[in-house]
């Protein structure tokens, strides 16, 4: 059991951890930190923290384990900001999208003797708050850590046990390997859902809105372009170098297709369009096939 949790970023993934957590009775006390009030009183009335604070240091002064629940773009403050508070011993975790980025802010801010653990839930919705948390959230899903060669192994067997206690699978990986991955099928399509939002609107007039026209496919397609600007803002940034990589293959098949229709191509379309069905039905079937 973590005696003491403080989590710093009181929302979905935050919060969905804590609840997790409380359910399997693998933490005693659970202190939030962050900048809302409103959210982290919300929070303690939702039974996900028993006491919370808007002052950083004071959320890990006793803190056992500490995770980051914040914006990759905060890292830095946040770690400097907590690394004088942080007892000797205490076990320092995050739930970020890109990992090279945290473990490089981590070396620099933290102090030797607490210890880092980087790792990343592969679960989420295009939800935020505390309201938005809910325990099953990491049912199933799996959970990659990123130890490098500085990783204590007693600190990365808690944060490995405490991701399993909330439902999670486990899976470690070099950070490198984490964020190209990760790039191609999870930044990727938010930004292609991002531009895909956005080359619509741009099309609306006064007498033309495609907007209201909008169905199902577009829905689907776009729900996790509602998902919070800055805290995509901030991945995009940290994975910036795989993202453009991404950005590129993604034109070269959008071109693929522009040169297709321009030929009149049927052929050349249908193999296309064909190779993405057939490659989506089988990445199912496995997914289907591994619960």
């Amino acid at each position: 059991m973590i005696q003491t949790l403080a989590i710093i970023g009181v929302g979905l993934i935050g919060g969905s951890l804590a609840l997790a957590l409380k359910e399997k009775g693998a933490v005693g006390k659970v202190i939030g930190a962050g900048r809302s009030e409103a959210n982290l009183k919300l929070a303690q009335s939702l039974g996900i923290v028993d006491s919370w604070t808007t002052s950083l240091t004071d959320a890990v002064k006793d803190a056992d384990v500490v995770l980051l629940a914040v914006p990759m773009g905060a890292y830095a403050h946040v770690m400097q900001t907590i690394a004088p508070a942080l007892k000797a011993g205490a076990i320092v975790t995050d739930a970020g999208s890109t990992k090279q980025h945290a473990l490089t802010v981590a070396a620099q801010y933290l102090p030797t003797h607490a210890h880092f653990v980087a790792a990343h839930p592969l679960a989420g919705t295009e939800k935020s708050g505390a309201d938005a948390a809910f325990s099953t959230l990491y049912q199933e899903h799996l959970c990659i850590i990123t130890p490098n060669e500085t990783t204590q192994t007693q600190a990365l067997d808690v944060v490995q046990q405490m991701w399993q206690d909330a439902g999670a699978n486990i899976s470690t990986m070099p950070a490198a390997e984490h964020d190209k991955l990760l790039g191609a099928v999870s930044h990727l399509p938010h930004l292609a859902a991002f531009a895909l939002v956005n080359a619509v609107n741009k099309q609306k007039t006064d007498d033309f809105d495609p907007m209201a026209y909008a169905a199902g496919g577009f829905k689907d397609f776009t729900r996790i372009a509602s998902s919070s600007p800055e805290m995509w803002r901030d991945i995009a940034l940290a994975n910036r170098d795989a993202l453009e990589q991404q950005i590129d293959i993604l034109m070269d098949e959008l071109q693929n297709i522009r040169v297709a229709l321009q030929a009149s191509d049927k052929k050349s379309l249908t193999a296309l369009f064909s190779s993405a069905k057939d490659a989506r039905d089988d990445w199912l079937a496995k997914r289907e096939k591994g619960k």
